[in-house]
């Protein structure tokens, strides 16, 4: 499995165990069970890379101080060989959830860097009891929750960072499922990426960087941060981490995750406190005036929880508040931002997330954001889309603020409209990640979505910061034209709506619409037909005929060439030594440079379509670069859930190719075999439709004589024993002769009579039997060329009697095709293994090619497509906008009426009907 697919299987499973306990807590354990597995695989790896044999793994004791000294200087913290996971493990039936208990009271007594692992395991040890009622139970659920994550690897190349993947999509996915209280303590991680990615491309020159979150909740926004900065310096180790949480689990949460994505425990400084309370520390406890130094970062990144309650009494000389306000007692949003402002070095840049309410709301806050404005300190505010968080669904922003700047603008964003549903939730797209993140770096007046405003701008608007007031992101309220409504055409000005079209093929205007005589009117050029009956694919004809329109394609496809031998140059070529991390990006500016000068096409579009690709690509790229290339040669156990004697178990279903699909090794080297199973295929469908038209045409005493109990399909038995009775009723002159002879031979006649009878019957044609050795014929042989003569027998056609032979040769052939598509189907699946598991390097580069290049050289041809197919609806639904006027309509209405009221003369009735027909008829005419 991949990590994905893994981190789903570990959810699945957690999900499943999870019953009193809420997700808030069972989260706890789960991750710290992970957390502990990490820290004892790790011990295990540091000591069999320093030649420590198994045998010497075994005798790991606290008793040994020097070993014990030895791995507390190498990792940071010792674990005895009766507290590894693995023994753990090898334990079997004989855990017992003493053992987690010995283990972690032990591990808090062999830990070296006090700051990044005291307490860690706090959380999970003081939970245990929750697992159970009583020692074995908690034993057993102990059990299942190792068990569950024991496959999880702890270790990898470069960006295979399966562990880190997998923790980050557990708490996903508990925040997603458990509402406000297991959400608060998780920035989803597409946030988390889009603040990164700004505050990364701010630091990309730095080869020393520092970076702060004072609410960290699980770390994600630090890692992430991390993770983004890394791309553009050569040695991660020169990034420091500092965060501070107010909650002990989630303080807990923050430290698992920066020592488990490979942060040194040097570079991580954490802090469970409350940050607006308990300002960060500006010395050692112990030596507090030698050690006196402020904290100042490059970066400070949060995620504050929405307007909290907090105690600004006597925080007026607060060096943090006291040049911009205090924020308001029931609203700490501000209190956090100055804080997180403080921190920052002159030339660093924060992010944070807030309620839209800190740009427009009154009183204190509104003193807070007029001195942050006129001090020049705000950069950029950005708009997100509601239900983006867990947990709460009100309209958010991003606010990025910086110490000093060269511009006083303030760029402003409304990014609320680029999202994918997902669930209940929206989430941002990487199109959408890159588009905003893009505005920022080139602060650039963008139409219905950005806009760079002066600080005269905002002045006059008494320092009102709310979104709309300076960019409209509304949708173009559609118009309708009075005289095109009542007497038909195209408004010009309607056509000019398409002008971005006519710009890039100007003689297409013309190829489409003809202008009305003396009137600012169109109408689509077409001579047989009117606009009403003009269909999309005329259009279309017009369109792609156009010169202007073949030469874009042209031109199109000549920008984009060499684009798949890039690409092989590029993935292929490199597949064990390209930086994973950069690669997406080194893609999408060639991307970006190709689509220079075509307007028409959204880059964000092509950028989309590279990041779908790129999951799977990425995926191979992790798994080929920590595995080697033989990877690519692998087929590993296809694992599916089924129920086993009424409980899910996983079993296994043939095999998967491990980096190759076996459905692309089949279309690309098995083409004929494929091609055989799928005509084979196809014909059953045939087949099977062909039965179901048959139930259709039977009448109900035939449903009943011949269907299934749920009247589904065929009953095979009962079809038979109609058919035979068909078969038993026909009496053609030849088998009334031998059903005679039959008879004849029931009286045992002598040998001689035998053969005067067959002599002197006619209507047999006796060759065809096979005769005793005397010449004459026995009733075996004589049955059996009955029952031959009444199978071969034509019925009447359109003959119920026919109609049964048509189901039972059906049957016939749905049973024979089932059983060879089942052989063939498994016989396919071998050969695909066999095939893969022999390639030489150079099939398995043209099968990457055909699995990662053709299908992205593929989408970005559509891109060209697409544009062109979007202007074909634009015109067609102009055309039908007005292709039914309401002169036509009252016209065509009238003559109903009329119509109508003609029939009524024809109408007979009593004394009452007349007179409704009358008051009708009047009524019509009227």
């Amino acid at each position: 499995m991949n990590k994905q697919q893994l981190a789903k299987k570990i959810w699945q499973s957690a999900n499943k165990m999870r019953s009193k306990i809420e997700a808030n807590e069972y989260k706890d354990y789960i991750i710290g069970f992970v957390f502990y597995k990490f820290l004892s695989d790790k011990e295990e790896q540091f000591l069999r890379a320093n030649d420590f044999s198994d045998q010497d793994i075994a005798s790991l004791s606290e008793e040994d101080t020097e070993t014990v000294d030895f791995i507390k200087n190498g990792i940071g913290y010792f674990i005895a060989y009766p507290h590894l996971f693995s023994t753990w493990i090898n334990k079997g039936s004989d855990f017992d959830i003493s053992d987690v208990r010995d283990a972690l009271s032990a591990f808090s007594r062999n830990i070296k860097h006090k700051k990044v692992f005291e307490g860690i395991f706090d959380t999970l040890q003081t939970g245990l009891s929750k697992l159970g009622e009583n020692a074995k139970s908690q034993s057993n659920a102990a059990s299942s929750l190792i068990y569950l994550i024991k496959d999880i690897p702890m270790e990898g190349k470069q960006d295979y960072d399966v562990l880190g993947f997998i923790y980050e999509y557990l708490l996903g996915m508990f925040a997603a499922n458990a509402g406000k209280k297991a959400g608060e303590f998780y920035t989803p991680h597409e946030v988390s990426v889009l603040m990164s990615e700004i505050v990364a491309y701010h630091l990309k020159d730095r080869n020393q960087i520092e970076i702060y979150d004072p609410t960290s909740g699980s770390g994600s926004l630090l890692i992430n941060i991390g993770q983004s900065v890394s791309r553009h310096i050569d040695d991660k180790n020169n990034i420091k981490y500092y965060a501070q949480e107010l909650k002990q689990n989630t303080y807990n949460l923050t430290r698992m995750n920066l020592i488990m994505r490979g942060v040194l425990p040097a570079n991580i400084v954490t802090r469970n406190a409350d940050t607006l309370e308990d300002d960060w520390p500006y010395f050692n406890e112990s030596d507090p005036v030698n050690s006196y130094q402020p904290l100042y970062v490059d970066a400070v990144v949060s995620n504050p929880p929405y307007s909290q309650e907090w105690q600004p009494k006597n925080k007026e000389s607060d060096p943090r508040y006291a040049r911009f306000g205090l924020a308001p007692k029931g609203k700490a949003d501000f209190a956090f931002l100055l804080h997180d402002l403080y921190h920052l070095k002159p030339d660093g840049i924060m992010t944070i997330v807030l309620p839209h309410g800190v740009l427009f709301r009154g009183g204190d806050e509104e003193t807070i954001r007029k001195n942050l404005i006129e001090h020049n300190h705000i950069d950029a505010i950005i708009g997100l889309p509601a239900n983006i968080f867990f947990g709460t669904g009100i309209p958010t922003i991003i606010m990025v603020l910086k110490q000093k700047r060269s511009n006083t603008d303030i760029l402003i964003i409304d990014a609320s409209k680029g999202f994918i549903k997902a669930g209940k939730d929206n989430q941002l797209r990487a199109s959408d990640i890159k588009k905003i993140t893009d505005a920022v770096i080139n602060r650039e007046n963008i139409d219905k979505y950005a806009r760079v405003v002066s600080q005269k701008d905002i002045r006059d608007q008494n320092y009102n910061l709310n979104i709309p007031r300076y960019v409209d992101s509304s949708d173009d309220a559609q118009t309708w034209d009075i005289y095109a409504t009542m007497l038909g055409g195209i408004p010009q000005h309607e056509i000019d709506y398409l002008q971005r079209y006519w710009q890039t093929f100007p003689s297409l205007r013309e190829t489409l619409f003809t202008q009305v005589e003396d009137t600012p009117y169109y109408q689509l050029k077409n001579n047989q037909l009117t606009n009403s009956q003009l269909a999309t694919t005329d259009i279309e004809q017009h369109v792609y005929q156009n010169q202007d329109v073949k030469a874009f394609f042209d031109r199109y496809r000549a920008s984009f060439a060499n684009f798949p031998d890039y690409l092989y140059q590029q993935l292929v070529d490199q597949v064990t030594t390209l930086k994973i991390a950069r690669q997406e990006t080194i893609l999408a500016n060639d991307i970006f440079a190709r689509l220079q000068g075509f307007e028409l096409i959204d880059k964000y579009s092509a950028y989309q379509a590279l990041d779908d690709l790129w999951q799977t690509i990425m995926i191979d790229l992790e798994i080929i670069q920590t595995e080697g290339f033989t990877a690519t040669k692998k087929v590993v156990p296809n694992m599916v859930t089924k129920k086993v004697k009424n409980k899910e178990e996983e079993v296994q279903e043939g095999w998967v190719g491990h980096v190759l699909p076996f459905d692309l090794v089949q279309r690309q080297l098995l083409s004929d075999e494929l091609q055989q199973l799928q005509d084979k295929e196809s014909r059953l469908s045939v087949v099977s439709g062909e039965l179901d038209a048959l139930i259709d045409e039977l009448d109900e005493e035939q449903k009943e004589n011949l269907l299934n109990d749920s009247g589904s399909s065929f009953s095979v038995s009962d079809v038979n024993k109609a058919l035979n009775t068909a078969y038993a009723d026909i009496a053609t002159p030849e088998i009334t002769a031998l059903n005679d002879y039959l008879d004849f031979l029931e009286t045992k006649p002598k040998k001689p009579a035998k053969l005067d009878y067959v002599a002197n019957e006619l209507a047999v044609n006796w060759d065809n039997i096979e005769a005793n050795k005397g010449g004459d014929y026995g009733k075996s042989k004589v049955s059996a060329y009955i029952k031959t003569l009444q199978a071969t027998h034509e019925f009447t056609k359109d003959s119920d009697e026919a109609r049964l032979v048509q189901i039972s040769d059906s049957l016939d052939e749905e049973k024979t095709l089932k059983l060879e598509i089942k052989a063939d189907s498994d016989a396919l699946h071998q050969k695909t293994k066999e095939t893969i598991e022999a390639l030489d390097d150079a099939t398995v580069n043209d099968l990457l090619n055909h699995k990662w290049i053709v299908p992205l050289d593929q989408a970005m041809m559509q891109l060209a497509d697409d544009v062109v197919s979007e202007l074909t609806l634009q015109t067609q639904a102009l055309a039908d906008k007005y292709a039914d006027t309401y002169m036509d309509t009252t016209k065509q209405l009238e003559k109903s009426e009329n119509e109508l009221a003609g029939m009524i003369d024809h109408l007979t009735g009593d004394t009452f009907d007349m007179a409704g027909l009358q008051a009708l008829q009047a009524l019509l005419k009227y």
